[in-house]
């Protein structure tokens, strides 16, 4: 599957953004999602996650309660809603997936190494 992740952008602290991913190759329903972003001089972390029909997702402590993620299996994307943004939320936002066989989708997904299939990434900045 190739991945092909937009939406990036310069933003006030305080503003949103909307991230998209968008899937093409194989069943994208097939495949849980993940978010990560990676900071200048800092390793990738985790953001979110979610199964393969929605039912599952996980979420950073530093975002819960700001992001959102989401997915449209009929247009074989992933969102990103981003409210609340803050200066620390600057990185390149990477989307990635992994081939899932239920809707299961367990604490592996927080890590990088879960995952097979990575987007390009979007850089977002956020200004105070």
């Amino acid at each position: 599957v190739q991945l092909q992740a937009s939406g990036g952008g310069l933003v006030q602290a305080g503003g949103s953004l909307r991230l998209s991913c968008a899937a093409s190759g194989r069943t994208f329903s097939s495949y849980a999602m993940g978010w990560f972003r990676q900071a200048p001089g800092k390793e990738r972390e985790f953001v979110t996650a979610i199964s393969w029909k929605g039912g599952t997702t996980y979420y950073a402590d530093s975002v819960k309660g700001r992001f959102t993620i989401s997915r449209d299996n009929a247009k074989n994307t992933v969102y990103l809603q981003m409210d609340s943004l803050k200066p620390e939320d600057t990185a390149v936002y990477y989307c990635a997936a992994d081939r899932a066989y239920s809707d299961y989708l367990g604490l592996g997904a927080l890590n990088p190494s879960y995952y097979a299939y990575w987007g390009q990434g979007t850089q977002v900045t956020v200004s105070s």
